[in-house]
């Protein structure tokens, strides 16, 4: 079977071609697959397959993020056609990357967490709320970093303060079960994009995301192989309940 290269892989082979040294992690000694950076005997490319869906991605992310084999951003661009993946700089602003906020086909709309909007920012709840979403698609933009780079990112963009920007209520977040950061608001980027695809309707996408960030979540677990062989239920499983979830998105969506 053939692995589909996207946008994310491109980014990354192309920051791995220009770094200097050897990217050093935990783990940096486990024989990795160059595609979902796990480990060998739990690479998951064969298991991925991609959704059929109405919204787009943007992930603008930090140069240390890139590199990393927990980074969940790829999670995004795995399942969803239309992503795209961007390295951020202060200074250095790719046109290709102003064109595309600039372009008129979709709507913008920046994913962050409300309190660190300006007073004058609307800030919306739902992708429900945001008017010119009823005539063109989304493109949801994520800030793909630690906590602290993504406020960095959202400070030091300009080009990003006229984007309509989207913050999920506390109770729309606790509708799911996902990874909390230092704060309650605080998640994964996968998961804040499956948040975005449930708002906008696709339910069973946003479902089968989730599922997906699991396959994703207990192969890094066994490459770390911290856990024992009674705690671990077979690998299939988290497989299978994708390809389920999967096959039940497609459907509804065809």
């Amino acid at each position: 079977m053939s692995i589909l290269h996207h946008q994310f892989h491109k980014l990354y082979q192309y920051r791995k071609s220009i770094s200097t040294k050897v990217f050093s992690s935990r783990g940096k000694n486990l024989s990795r697959c160059d595609f979902c950076l796990q480990g060998i005997s739990f690479c998951v490319c064969d298991s991925r397959r991609q959704l059929i869906s109405n919204t787009n991605f943007l992930l603008l992310m930090h140069d240390d993020e890139i590199l990393k084999p927990s980074n969940s951003g790829r999670l995004v661009a795995d399942l969803i056609p239309n992503t795209t993946a961007f390295l951020w700089s202060r200074v250095d602003v790719e046109q290709a990357l102003i064109d595309l906020i600039d372009n008129d086909t979709y709507q913008p709309v920046l994913i962050f967490p409300s309190d660190y909007a300006k007073p004058e920012r609307e800030v919306f709840e739902s992708v429900s709320d945001i008017p010119a979403l009823k005539t063109k698609p989304p493109l949801f933009i994520l800030l793909d970093g630690t906590w602290r780079q993504a406020v960095k990112i959202f400070r030091k963009s300009s080009y990003l303060d006229k984007v309509p920007m989207l913050s999920f209520s506390p109770e729309h977040i606790a509708s799911y079960a996902v990874r909390k950061g230092q704060r309650d608001f605080q998640m994964g980027t996968a998961e804040v994009a499956a948040l975005a695809i449930d708002s906008f309707g696709e339910k069973d996408n946003a479902n089968a995301l989730v599922l997906w960030c699991n396959v994703f979540k207990e192969a890094t677990l066994r490459g770390r192989n911290k856990r024992s062989a009674a705690e671990l239920q077979p690998f299939n499983l988290y497989k299978d309940a994708f390809s389920n979830a999967h096959k039940k998105a497609i459907q509804n969506m065809l």
